[in-house]
């Protein structure tokens, strides 16, 4: 077990807007995605490491220019989720680097980094195990714009938001729907 809330601190400024931001998505993703875990059968899902990766899947931030969220670094702010696995793989920590490359979104596909020339590495970053799946899930409800100020979306809000970026990404979140709401 490791201690997800004292590597964020390494890494940002405690009471810092960023910190605070950065917190206050985090513990939202890791209370529904451990909650969504804890449906399933024991052992089927590691429910300690979803909770410690939802913690830590945004890590990268604070190296992106995305000053609304106190974060003024030079990667583009679709890069944060490299930048995590770069981090927490250099901190020894190479199932959670995982999950910070493969939670944006529903996943990437290469063709689609490479069609829409992303400022990426042209490689599938899917979620690929169940745990994996249940953060990026997760992390589909929770905005970390200040405004919004970190209020649950509705399955038909995540929907709207992810139609954007085609209906094959809605499908998706369906089957993850279908398969992890309490409801």
């Amino acid at each position: 077990m490791i201690n997800a809330l004292a590597l964020l601190d390494k890494y940002y400024t405690p009471g810092s807007n960023a910190h605070r931001i950065l917190l206050s998505h985090s513990q939202n993703v890791a209370s529904k995605a451990t909650a969504v875990a804890r449906r399933f059968p024991d052992g089927t899902v590691d429910v300690s490491f979803v909770t410690e990766a939802a913690l830590l899947h945004d890590i990268g931030i604070c190296f992106t220019a995305a000053a609304s969220l106190g974060c003024f670094g030079e990667l583009p702010y679709l890069c944060h989720g490299l930048k995590g696995r770069e981090l927490l793989e250099a901190e020894g920590l190479p199932r959670h680097a995982l999950v910070c490359e493969r939670h944006i979104g529903v996943g990437l596909t290469e063709t689609e980094i490479i069609r829409q020339k992303f400022p990426l590495p042209p490689r599938d970053m899917l979620p690929t195990t169940l745990e994996e799946r249940i953060v990026a899930y997760a992390d589909l409800f929770f905005s970390k714009d200040p405004v919004k100020d970190g209020g649950e979306r509705t399955p038909d809000q995540v929907r709207a938001c992810l139609g954007r970026f085609g209906q094959d990404k809605v499908v998706i979140f369906d089957r993850w729907h279908a398969m992890f709401a309490s409801e």
